[in-house]
């Protein structure tokens, strides 16, 4: 599965056709960045709800997942598996 939050929080807004399934949709805050002029770091920051001060600074490198899979997140591998839960990192 998607490895990046980012995109997690986009597929989580997938409708389900099993209408007994709630599902659990990730609500996208903050601000939507300009595509002229895009935030520095990560390009996601300004609506990543586990955004931290690196996130604001630097952008991520590309990492190689494998299966010809990659991802750009300075935080994917400590939130792949671990709770979706933010974190309390003031801007």
């Amino acid at each position: 599965g998607p490895r990046h939050p980012y995109t997690k929080a986009l597929l989580s807004a997938i409708p389900s056709l099993d209408p007994d399934d709630q599902g659990n949709v990730v609500k996208l805050e903050g601000e939507i960045p300009s595509p002229i002029h895009p935030p520095p770091g990560c390009k996601f920051q300004t609506r990543c709800r586990f955004a931290i001060d690196i996130c604001r600074k630097e952008e991520p490198k590309l990492g190689g997942l494998g299966f010809e899979h990659d991802v750009a997140c300075h935080r994917w591998q400590e939130l792949a598996d671990g709770p979706q839960v933010s974190v309390a990192d003031p801007a």
